[in-house]
């Protein structure tokens, strides 16, 4: 049981697994690291849900231990969209064509309702069905135009009270203090010992 597998392409979050698991000497590989390739149908309605389907399909498919996440945007006066379809709200992972559309989507609504939140779930897999889940949320509100260059997706139009600035005005550090995937992170790897040596 000493290898982890994260249910991502994406380099960078793989990164930021492999340094918080230095410690317990666990090689971590992504999708990327298997030649075959694993048909993901992310159906779910929420992000428990989403982050459930990815552990598990991946961990049928290589029968070893698998950590997915799931997260996104949701919008108080969308009624919670656009939620698990963030990445894909206008589209096909478009950051720029997801912010015309939540702009578009809000225009008229008045700067108190227009709070949000980023969620992200994170969900851990054994094949002994070891199960271990953690979130990790950030409130804030919507802007009218997009503000900063830092971050990616709805990084600019997201405010953040503590700070008086958009998340993509924020530096790296000021941004992983608060994120939703920085506080998933942190109660994940809170359990993680317990969960790994099960």
């Amino acid at each position: 049981m000493d290898t982890l597998v994260i249910a991502t392409k994406n380099q960078g979050k793989a990164r930021e697994y492999r340094e918080m698991l230095a410690p317990y000497k666990i090689d971590v590989k992504t999708l990327a690291d298997f030649s075959q390739p694993i048909e993901i149908n992310e159906n779910g309605t929420s992000f428990l849900e989403n982050a459930t389907i990815k552990a598990k399909t991946v961990m049928k498919k290589l029968g070893i231990p698998v950590m997915a996440d799931d997260s996104g945007l949701m919008v108080d006066a969308l009624n919670g969209a656009p939620g698990v379809h963030s990445a894909r709200y206008a589209g096909d992972h478009n950051d720029q064509a997801n912010n015309a559309k939540l702009l578009r989507d809000l225009s008229g609504v008045v700067t108190e309702q227009r709070t949000a939140h980023f969620h992200t779930t994170i969900v851990a897999l054994k094949p002994d069905g070891a199960k271990l889940v953690a979130n990790g949320q950030v409130d804030g509100r919507i802007l009218t135009s997009p503000r900063g260059k830092n971050g990616f997706g709805y990084d600019p139009l997201f405010y953040v009270e503590q700070f008086g600035s958009s998340m993509a005005e924020l530096t790296a550090e000021q941004k992983n203090s608060i994120s939703h995937r920085g506080q998933a992170l942190g109660e994940f790897m809170k359990h993680f010992a317990e969960w790994w040596n099960k």
